[in-house]
């Protein structure tokens, strides 16, 4: 079994409101100096199949589901 580790991300330039929104809450609690707050989403997928063949699965699952193109990048681990 083979855990592929997923982080997807959106791309610069695209609003983050809930970034935006943990931010203001972070300063409402008082908590100084934070400049920015991203969000990020990470999925571990557990896949029976060997590692060579976990990758090219998980890009796929990436393109169709994980991410979307116009507005994410991604990044796949292979534990």
């Amino acid at each position: 079994m083979v855990v592929a580790e997923v982080r997807v991300e959106l791309k610069k330039g695209v609003a983050d409101p809930e970034g935006k929104n943990t931010l203001k809450a972070l300063e409402l609690l008082g908590f100084e100096g934070v400049k920015d707050v991203k969000t990020v989403k990470v999925f571990d997928i557990f896949i029976d199949v060997d590692a060579g063949h976990a990758e090219k699965k998980v890009e796929e699952m990436c393109r169709k589901l994980l991410a979307n193109p116009v507005i994410h990048n991604y990044s796949i681990k292979i534990k």
